[in-house]
């Protein structure tokens, strides 16, 4: 086979450069000399309405503006179905609704319609609607009508073939708002997204819908749940917490748009929604007790943000009597996570399906409030750190602004101050050291929100690079930096808001980016000790980096090694305590050809990490690391 020239030249290039190295650079490590504690729950994960991270993402429910919302145009998201001679129309009635918080509803009006030719609605889901073989649905709506218009035929239909899928029928029972439940299953089919959903009748008439749903399988087969290969996807990156409800969507555009916990809670029927900050309208049907039993399911713990009286567009809540009411909403708020069935907010969450209160060791106040121009935060941060501190003062307090000490009486000062980073590869790489130095005194470190911001829709390798190279800056400093959590987490492709997010996904399938598995490999190998290392040989402008920390109970070292060059390091490691006799350490590599590599939703592995294992004998090790490279080694101790 011959080559063009230029290929040619490439390739030759490309050998070249895969050969050519940098010098040695030593390593030592001293696995006896504990330097410094490392933080237990280092890793995390944070969230926000934003993305379709939630409707449209991790909660599993199938169909779009379930709640009828209205534009000037249309129901968003329902068009009529008319087959053969059927005749109907829908609109919005405003006035009509099965409950104070929904107070309106679609109301379809059959003129003509037969078992033959049915008329009805349907919904195309999120950019499609995954239908997979042999699998059950289960669905409701709230409808009012004669039952003469009856019964109510639900289906899930192909696009391009118009098969039906799944098909049931629901008998109508009374006149009132009355709750239908059912179930479809499909059955031998392949596997698409491309699919709508459809409900419609047989007969002329009149009759008025809402909360019309549709679920696939959830995991753990939780009613009301959340997707499963998403959920699979996090609890694979060993998180310790979950910060909620995250960021933007804490705040609302206005005071008016904040996420209003209280009704958020209860009967999905019973929750009005609200606008959300980018953009969308959010159902509230992922509430706060769907985020906290979200924390149950990969077993963490929450880590709670009240809202604290500012909003994004400016808005604040004036420190004093104004403050006071948002002040007792976070208080009743902690009380719905951590009360027995015996307070008020407990007995809700026990009605609410939850008796047993979650745990709670941290509460955030606000979000990123050095954005508030009033300064104004200090006065309410204090006001909310007085009130939290005399009724709840085992939870430690996160402030989300620096708090000036001089601005504080004693015990109003935060435990942690939330920092975010959203940087250029360049940029990780030139702050991995930003915390070296910092004093060990004062508040300790959140990094609520952190990511290497390049590629769209998610990480490339080069972003990966800069994640991996942050992490051993933040594991290097892990004393003073308590926990951290990348932001955001999800991002449905078809809704890419912001740019940029670990994991991708469409209707049917899902990926994790290059970052994403450096998260995965960084968490899984995690020690609770930082020993003594030096490192000498390296250019101090190199991108070249590590962190080491030791699990001291099972006796093992974590070795991470970042090579953001496209040079191969070679690496001499003297480990102090490893013991004389022969070793087997494993390494896990996740490599890129080039900064620009990542995976999408069509190749979802082609960036990801392998297992080898390196055998060596005594306490020196001789290794090299790849260039463009990210590698963890678990370096057993004897």
């Amino acid at each position: 086979m011959r080559f063009p020239n230029f290929l040619l030249l490439s390739l030759v290039l490309t050998s070249l450069s895969a050969a050519a190295q940098q010098p040695v650079a030593h390593l030592k490590i001293d696995a006896a000399n504990i330097v410094r504690h490392a933080s237990p729950r280092m890793y995390g994960l944070m969230t926000e309405e934003i993305n379709h991270s939630y409707e449209g993402g991790l909660y599993a429910e199938l169909l779009s503006n379930d709640t009828f919302r209205g534009n000037w145009m249309s129901i968003a998201q329902w068009s009529l179905v008319l087959k053969g001679d059927a005749a109907a129309t829908s609109s919005l009635d405003p006035k009509d609704g099965p409950s104070t918080a929904l107070p309106q509803s679609l109301e379809l009006k059959v003129s003509s319609a037969s078992p033959a030719s049915p008329a009805g609605l349907s919904n195309p889901g999120y950019w499609g609607i995954a239908v997979r073989s042999h699998t059950a649905y289960t669905g409701s709506f709230y409808a009012e009508a004669n039952p003469a218009i009856g019964p109510v035929t639900i289906s899930l239909i192909a696009n391009q073939t118009g098969a039906v899928l799944a098909t049931t029928q629901v008998a109508l029972t009374g006149n009132g708002w009355r709750r239908y439940a059912f179930q479809l299953h499909s059955g031998q089919t392949e596997s698409s997204a491309e699919n709508h959903f459809e409900l419609t009748v047989a007969h002329p008439g009149t009759m008025h819908l809402q909360l019309v749903t549709l679920f696939p399988p959830t995991f753990d087969d939780q009613p009301n749940g959340n997707r499963q290969d998403l959920m699979e996807k996090l609890a694979a990156m060993h998180p310790n917490f979950i910060r909620l409800p995250g960021g933007n969507y804490l705040e609302g555009n206005t005071i008016k748009e904040r996420f209003d916990w209280e009704k958020t809670i209860g009967p999905l029927v019973d929750r009005p929604g609200h606008q959300g900050p980018w953009g969308y309208w959010s159902t509230d049907q992922f509430g706060l007790l769907e985020f906290l039993e979200w924390t149950q399911e990969l077993h963490v713990e929450p880590v709670l943000a009240v809202y604290a009286g500012y909003s994004l567009k400016g808005e604040h809540v004036t420190p004093g009597p104004d403050l006071e009411p948002y002040v007792q909403s976070a208080l009743d708020e902690v009380e719905y996570l951590t009360g027995d069935a015996n307070t008020h907010w407990g007995a809700e969450r026990a009605r609410d399906g939850h008796p047993a209160p979650f745990p709670l060791h941290y509460i955030e106040i606000g979000n990123e409030d050095w954005f508030d121009r009033s300064g104004s935060y200090p006065a309410r941060f204090a006001q909310f750190a007085q009130a939290l501190r005399k009724k709840y003062p085992q939870y430690k307090l996160i402030a989300t602004a620096p708090i000036p000490e001089d601005s504080t009486k004693p015990g109003d000062a935060p435990d942690l101050v939330d920092d975010h980073y959203y940087k250029s590869p360049e940029q990780m790489f030139a702050l991995v050291h930003h915390y070296d130095a910092a004093p060990r005194t004062g508040p300790k470190v959140f990094v609520g929100e952190w990511a290497t911001v390049s590629a769209t829709p998610t990480p490339d390798f080069g972003d990966a690079l800069g994640d991996a190279a942050w992490m051993t800056g933040m594991e290097r400093n892990s004393d003073l930096i308590k926990m951290a959590s990348y932001a955001p987490l999800l991002v449905n492709v078809r809704n890419a808001a912001w740019r940029t997010n670990l994991i991708g996904y469409d209707a049917l399938s899902s990926y994790g980016s290059p970052s994403y598995y450096a998260q995965c490999l960084f968490a899984a190998h995690m020690g609770d000790a930082i020993p003594q290392s030096t490192l000498t040989g390296i250019n101090p402008s190199a991108r070249f980096f590590y962190s080491i920390t030791e699990s001291r109970q099972e006796r093992v070292l974590h070795l991470k090694l970042v090579n953001a060059t496209t040079l191969a390091q070679p690496l001499q490691l003297a480990l102090q305590g490893a013991g004389s006799g022969a070793h087997v350490a494993t390494v896990y590599s996740l490599h890129g050809a080039t900064f620009a590599a990542t995976n999408t939703l069509q190749n979802p592995q082609a960036i990801h990490p392998v297992q080898s294992t390196l055998h060596f004998t005594g306490t020196v090790l001789t290794h090299t690391v790849p260039a463009l490279t990210i590698e963890v080694i678990d370096l057993p101790l004897q």
